[in-house]
This record gives structure tokens, sequence and C-alpha cells, in this order.
């Protein structure tokens, strides 16, 4: 499957899977599992960074237009979408194997632990921008604590199983034939 079939079909999925079902899930107001985070996450190693940030911003953009919010959720992927490379420059510390695997998973980021460090830094920053602009809508600075706190946790223990349950299956890529 081609590279842009896949990850058309998982913008899809993701959405769907986010607005009509995770979105109904609020665990007394505070915490609220975002999954749809993986789509960034897993956008390929070579991608263009242009091209990441103009996908993240039509995500977060039709993501926004089906919940009806100002842009929360468009400027969070944008900021996450940014920072992306970044991280994958920091935690792999071998040269070239982002050419050698297509998309980040736990495999290609060199075990557990960095692909951890990697979803968790990201989904942190996430939550928190995207918390903190509702929060100065809101005004509440515990609030906003909580919220980040709470969805965070859930959010991450959603985005490992969802990891653990569908691996994709990467294939070491060579020069040779």
């Amino acid at each position: 499957m081609s590279t842009l079939v896949k990850n058309s079909i998982r913008f899809i999925l993701f959405i769907l899977i986010q607005v009509f079902v995770l979105d109904s899930i609020h665990l007394h107001k505070l915490a609220t599992p975002y999954l749809y985070l993986l789509f960034i996450i897993w956008l390929p190693f070579r991608m263009n960074r242009s091209w990441q940030l103009l996908i993240a911003f039509i995500f977060g953009f039709t993501l926004d237009a089906f919940r009806h919010s100002f842009g929360f959720h468009t400027a969070a992927c944008v900021l996450m979408a940014y920072i992306r490379p970044y991280f994958i420059n920091l935690l792999i510390p071998q040269q070239g194997i982002d050419s050698n695997y297509e998309e980040p998973s736990i495999k290609s980021m060199g075990g557990f632990t960095p692909y951890f460090i990697f979803i968790s830094a990201l989904t942190i920053i996430h939550h928190s921008w995207l918390f903190l602009l509702e929060a100065w809508q809101v005004g509440n600075s515990w609030y906003f604590l909580a919220k980040t706190f709470l969805s965070t946790a859930i959010s991450l223990l959603l985005i490992i199983i969802t990891e653990l349950l569908f691996t994709r299956k990467q294939k070491f890529k060579t020069n040779t034939i």
C-alpha cells in the first residue's frame, strides 16, 4: 500500500474514532482521551517539514470543524508537527535510521524507552498547548493542570495499547538489492 493511501485511511479513521467515539468519553470533565495524536506521530520520517505542518493544519482544522471549536486542535497539531523532527533527531542516536525505516515505531526508534519518551513528550506538549488555550477562556489554572495531567495519562495509555495491538510491519530498508 502506498504511503499516500495509508495516511489517507489513517486520517479518516483517526478523525472518525476521535469525533464519534472518544469525544463522548469524559471522566468527570477532567480527562478526555485523544488518540488522534498518532496520526501526526506516525507521519513518515522523510516527509518534508512544510508538508508535515500543512497536513497537521488540515488534520487539526478538520477536527475543529467537527467539534465546533475555535482552532484549538489546529494550533496544537501544528505545534506538535513543528516540534516532532527535533525529538526524532534527539532520540534516535544512530545516523541514518530514519532513512532505513519509514515511520516512527518501537522498532524504528530503537526500543520501547525512546519511543515512549517520544510519544510522551509530544503528548504533553500537545495537551499543554491545547488546554492552555482552553484555560484562557475558563481562567482556572488548577483545572488546566489537572486536565492536562489526567488527559495526558489516559491518552498515553490509549496510544500504547493501540501501538501494541496494531503493530505496523516495517521492513529495514537497505541500499543493497
